[in-house]
């Protein structure tokens, strides 16, 4: 091979070139995969931030549920044994004078498959009440300690008589199968 004679001006070129070649090299080969690889690394620490935060908010979500689950329990360990929804509101109603006043209660039972309890529902209306004897009644429903609830509660106005008042309530606990 015979050697190239360049001139001054032809070897500044070359030296140029080459710069510009490693330096076109070490940009493709060393500067953009380390600046892929942080910003990649930054698109999974934000993922894993939001992760972490989700996952805490399942975490309370779960422990708040558990202490709802616990208190039910205890609740409903501390009702009395052979404890009936239907008789527990029978009862109610004879304590607070409105047996007379009962037009209806229909009992009602529904259960998931999966669950160990049953929701027991009583719906039933009093005709002819005074809004204290409902007040009362009620009171002593929601805080009797049995985790008994009023679902649902319509109040209309008697046709005949001042002050009274007719009353369908829905009523519900639930029951170990």
């Amino acid at each position: 091979m015979v050697p190239i004679k360049l001139n001054q001006r032809e070897k500044y070129y070359v030296a140029s070139a080459l710069v510009a070649i490693v330096a076109f090299a070490v940009v493709q080969l060393v500067v953009f995969p380390l600046l892929n690889k942080r910003s990649r690394l930054e698109r999974t620490l934000q993922a894993a931030q939001r992760q972490l935060q989700s996952m805490q908010t399942l975490s309370a979500s779960y422990k708040r549920l558990q202490l709802e689950a616990a208190a039910a329990k205890s609740s409903l360990a501390g009702r009395e044994p052979g404890f009936s929804l239907f008789s527990f509101l029978d009862s109610l109603v004879e304590k607070t004078g409105l047996k007379d006043r009962i037009s209806y209660m229909k009992p009602s039972n529904s259960q998931s498959p999966d669950s160990r309890f049953k929701i027991s529902t009583v719906e039933m209306k009093l005709q002819g009440i005074t809004l204290d004897k409902l007040v009362q009644y009620l009171y002593h429903v929601e805080y009797s300690g049995n985790s008994v609830q009023v679902k649902r509660l319509s109040i209309s106005k008697t046709g005949n008589k001042e002050g009274l008042v007719d009353v369908v309530l829905q009523v519900e606990t639930l029951e170990a199968i």
